[in-house]
Formats: C-alpha cells, sequence, structure tokens
C-alpha cells in the first residue's frame, strides 16, 4: 500500500505543488486546508480539482483549520499516516507586521495543535515548510545552515523561528521522532501542465504574482519597496526558486526520513540572488509587456539582500536545482528533452 501523507495547506500554491510530486512518487496525500488562501471550486480547491483532472487521480480532501484540534483528531482517527507535511499557516511578511497577534495565534497554536495530535497518534515524521527569514538580516552571504537564527526582522519570520524550536525540541524529548526543516527562499513559477500556478487571494504579498498582474493590466503599477539599500540597483536582492524544484526538495525530505534522522534542517534554493528590477526586466522580456512601477519607501521587516548556499541539501538530500533564470529570464530546464530549450517555462512568469 502507499504511505499516506497528510498535508496541511495542499489546497495553497507551494502544497499543491507538493501534491502533485507526492502523488507522481507514489505516495497516498491527504489533503486539509481552511481556504485562507486557496480558490474554491465548490467544496474543494480548484487546484486539487485541477491535479485530479492532469494527473487522472483522485485526492482526498477535508476543509479544516487546525485551530480546529477536535476536527483535526478526527482525521487522525480516519487514518494511518507515515508522515505529516506542513504548509498550513499566514505567511505575508507585510502584514505580520500589522497583525503580529493573529500570526502569533495561527501559526504557533496551529502547530502546537497539529504535534499534540500527531503525537497522541504515534505519527513521529514531519517535513515543516519553514523559510529564511529565521535567519533575519544576514551576517554573511551566502547563507548556509550554520547561519545564526532567531534574529528575525517581522513576526512572520518569528514565528517560523518559534516553530522549528518546538520541533527541535520535541525531538529531543522524544528520540523517535524525526523531522525536516526545509527554509525556503522564493518561490516562484508554475507546474509545467499550466494547470496550477500561483494566485492569491486579494492583493498579492509577492514580487512575481503582483508583476503579472500588472503585466496583464489587473493592476496599474508595482510598488518597489525602496531603491536605497546596498545591493547592485538599489533594490531588494532575493534567492528566486522554481516551485517544481521546491516540491521535489520536499519528496527528497520524505525520504530522508527513512534513515531516522533526528531533526535536520536545509536551505532550499538556487544560490543566486536577483533584484527586483532585474525580475521586472525578466518579466518584460518574457511577456513582451511594459512593466510600469513606482518608487515606494522601505517595508517594515525586509533586508536588502538574502540568498542561499543550498550545498547540503545536494549532498545530504542528493537534491539540487533543475530550472535557472537567465538573462533572457526565461525560467530553464537544464537537459530536459521534453521542455523547448529555447522558450521553457516563460508560462510560469507569465501566470506565477
Amino acid at each position: 500500500m502507499r504511505q499516506k501523507i497528510l498535508v496541511t495547506g495542499g489546497g495553497g500554491y507551494i502544497g499543491s505543488h507538493c501534491v502533485v510530486e507526492l502523488i507522481e512518487a507514489g505516495y497516498h496525500p491527504v489533503v486539509i486546508d481552511n481556504f485562507s488562501n486557496a480558490v474554491r471550486e465548490g467544496d474543494v480547491p480548484e487546484s486539487l480539482r485541477r491535479i485530479e483532472k492532469f494527473l487522472k487521480t483522485q485526492i482526498e480532501f477535508h476543509e479544516l483549520d487546525l485551530l480546529d484540534k477536535p476536527g483535526l483528531e478526527k482525521i487522525f482517527k480516519k487514518h494511518s499516516f507515515y508522515a505529516v507535511m506542513h504548509f498550513a499557516g499566514l505567511k505575508a511578511v507585510g502584514e505580520s507586521v500589522e497583525q503580529p497577534l493573529r500570526y502569533y495565534r495561527v501559526n504557533l497554536t496551529g502547530t502546537i495543535n497539529l504535534l499534540e495530535v500527531m503525537q497522541s497518534h504515534g505519527v513521529r515524521n514531519l517535513v515543516f515548510s519553514s523559510s529564511a527569514t529565521v535567519y533575519g538580516d544576514p551576517q554573511k552571504l551566502p547563507i548556509d545552515e550554520q547561519h545564526p537564527v532567531g534574529g528575525c526582522t517581522n513576526p512572520y519570520g518569528k514565528t517560523k523561528y518559534f516553530i522549528e524550536e518546538m520541533i527541535r525540541d520535541q525531538c529531543t524529548a522524544e528520540k523517535d521522532w524525526n523531522a525536516v526543516l526545509l527554509r525556503y527562499f522564493n518561490p516562484i513559477g508554475a507546474h509545467i501542465s499550466g494547470q496550477i500556478g500561483e494566485d492569491p487571494q486579494g492583493i498579492p504579498n509577492n514580487l512575481l504574482p503582483y508583476v503579472a498582474q500588472v503585466a496583464v493590466g489587473r493592476r496599474k503599477h508595482l510598488n518597489v519597496f525602496g531603491n536605497d539599500y546596498s545591493t547592485p540597483d538599489g533594490t531588494g536582492v532575493r534567492d528566486y526558486i522554481h516551485v517544481v524544484d521546491l516540491a521535489k526538495g520536499h519528496i527528497a525530505a520524505v525520504r530522508k526520513l527513512k534513515d531516522n534522522c533526528g531533526c535536520k534542517v536545509y536551505n532550499l534554493g538556487t544560490g543566486t540572488g536577483y533584484s527586483v528590477l532585474q525580475m521586472v526586466n525578466a518579466m518584460e522580456k518574457a511577456s513582451g509587456r511594459k512593466i510600469s512601477y513606482q518608487i515606494a519607501p522601505r517595508r517594515s521587516g525586509d533586508v536588502a539582500s538574502c540568498y542561499a548556499d543550498p550545498t547540503l541539501a545536494e549532498k545530504e538530500l542528493g537534491w539540487k536545482t533543475f530550472f535557472f533564470l537567465i538573462t533572457q529570464v526565461r525560467i530553464c530546464g537544464a537537459g530536459n528533452p521534453r521542455i523547448p530549450q529555447d522558450s521553457v517555462m516563460e508560462h510560469s512568469l507569465k501566470t506565477g
């Protein structure tokens, strides 16, 4: 029988792409989501409906908020899970600065409920969706996993750091627990099918979906938050990783759990940073559209530059990025015969 994996927040952008990779890797995902950032199609996220169609499969879904602990108990009583992939949570830096208590309540309380229910049902394997925000303002670049953590510049990052600490403590207290903490850098792009991608509810908090909405005329212009950072063009520099690469990193993490690995931490990034204006220029070339932008004041909680040293993930997980960004700003797949190399993944920039 296929191993069952509970996927919290599996209707969202990253979660849905991981559901695809789980299915293709032979696992049986069971998805829960509260629709806080997933488009509804009837009683199911639209992303899951689309996955069912292009993979010709069925996905078990339950509408559930992690703050609903009794509801979570029912799911664990129904299934025998091998592991949990935990994505569910609020994730906007700027919003977290404005609404810190909401972020602490949702992200921390929801995770405590999940860990307690896992404990009571004997589920000891976890892959956690963490973030490079735990590093705070980088002391060195590129950032490896030995970089100090905890000096977070915003409440969102603090919730990720606190959750990491809770998981570490649990793995220390109960030696049969195994957890892989994946520190994401900046996911972008979409599945090659073109059926799923990043389509946030309301005003996008991430750069690429906002730029895409400007390109198609849904929004008049992009606000570039700060052009006076110590970077080549004054705008923030980030490590943009393709979401499919990110999802494949989660499959590698699930396989790592089989080694009874204890608590492990890995960066998931490309190792290269690009500025906001470089990405705007990239979208203009990929879409053939002019992207209007205005310089706005810096956002509270942002840092100048942040990009990964992904060496450890390659060494211990056997994982590395397949897609990369080039100056013509297509997101390219190296050596994949299924993808035309002259036009590859332009759709990701248009939709993602």
